[in-house]
C-alpha cells in the first residue's frame, strides 16, 4: 500500500464504499430508518449516481497517474481499472432501472381489468394506515390521477386497463377446471405461503384470499388478492408506494398463478 499514490488509495476506498452506500440506502429503507423517498430517490438515484460519477473521475485520474508514473505499478493500474468498472456497472444498472420503469408505468395489475378483485376492509385499512397509494378506477385515464400528473401526454390518455391489456397481454385468470372453490382457496393460500407472503387470510364466503409480499431490498410491500369464483380465479397485485412497480406485480401474479395451477393439478 505504501507504493500507491493518494488517488489510488482514494479510488480503492471509494470502490469499497460505493456498494456499501447502496446497501445502506436499501436496507435502511427496509428497517424504517428513513422513508422510501429518501432511500430510493434521494440516496440511490440522487446522491448515489453522483457518487458513481465521482468514483469514475477519481479512478480515471488514478489510472492516468499510474500509467505515467515510473516505474509503473500493476497494482495501481488494476485498482484504477476496477475503479472504472465498478461505477460503470452501477451506472448501467441505474439506466436499466429507468428503462424498466418507463416500460412499466403503473403499480396496480389485475387479470380482470373490467372488474378487478377487491381488497377486504382490513387490507384497505392497513393501506390507509401505511400511507399507501390510493386504488384507482381502471378505466380512468392516468392524466386524471394525481400520481401521474407529471407523465407524458402519451401516457396520460391511457388507462390502467389499456396498459395492462397491452403491456401484460399474457396475464389471464386461472380456470378452476372442475376444482372446488374450497380446494382453490386452499391452493391459493398455500401458494402465497410458499412465496413468502405475510398476513395471509382466506374468506370462503367471499372467495377472497389475501397476502402481503415484501421485497428484500428496500422492503417495499405489495398487497395481493385472489378472487375465487365459480369458474375461475382472478388475481390482483398492488404496490403500496411508488409509481412504477418495475413489472414486479405482473411477474408476481404470473408466479402465483403458476403455483396455484400446479397445486390444483395435484389434487
Amino acid at each position: 500500500m505504501k507504493k500507491l499514490t493518494l488517488p489510488s488509495k482514494i479510488t480503492l476506498a471509494l470502490i469499497l464504499f460505493l456498494p456499501l452506500f447502496f446497501m445502506v440506502a436499501a436496507l435502511g429503507t427496509k428497517i424504517g430508518l428513513w422513508g422510501y423517498e429518501i432511500g430510493l430517490s434521494t440516496m440511490t438515484f440522487g446522491a448515489g449516481m453522483w457518487l458513481v460519477g465521482i468514483v469514475g473521475v477519481v479512478a480515471m485520474i488514478a489510472l492516468i497517474i499510474a500509467l505515467v508514473r515510473k516505474p509503473r505499478s500493476g497494482l495501481a493500474i488494476g485498482i484504477a481499472t476496477l475503479g472504472l468498472i465498478v461505477p460503470a456497472v452501477f451506472a448501467a444498472w441505474g439506466a436499466s432501472v429507468s428503462g424498466v420503469a418507463s416500460a412499466n408505468p403503473i403499480h396496480d395489475v389485475a387479470t380482470d381489468t373490467a372488474n378487478p378483485p377487491e381488497f377486504s376492509k382490513a387490507t384497505m385499512a392497513a393501506r390507509k394506515e401505511s400511507g399507501a397509494n390510493p386504488l384507482n378506477d381502471y378505466q380512468t385515464p392516468l392524466g386524471q390521477l394525481e400520481a401521474f400528473a407529471g407523465s407524458s401526454n402519451e401516457l396520460k390518455i391511457r388507462s390502467h386497463a389499456q396498459i395492462i391489456t397491452k403491456r401484460y397481454a399474457g396475464l389471464s385468470p386461472l380456470p378452476l377446471a372442475g376444482a372446488s372453490q374450497a380446494d382453490a382457496i386452499a391452493a391459493v393460500a398455500a401458494a402465497m405461503e410458499d412465496m413468502g407472503f405475510s398476513d395471509i387470510t382466506s374468506d370462503e364466503k367471499s372467495g377472497r384470499v389475501e397476502g402481503v409480499a415484501e421485497t428484500f431490498w428496500y422492503g417495499f410491500k405489495d398487497d395481493v388478492v385472489a378472487r375465487v369464483g365459480d369458474a375461475q380465479i382472478d388475481f390482483r397485485s398492488v404496490s403500496r408506494v411508488g409509481r412504477s412497480d418495475l413489472g414486479a406485480n405482473a411477474a408476481r401474479i404470473e408466479e402465483l398463478r403458476g403455483k396455484v395451477e400446479a397445486l390444483l393439478g395435484q389434487r
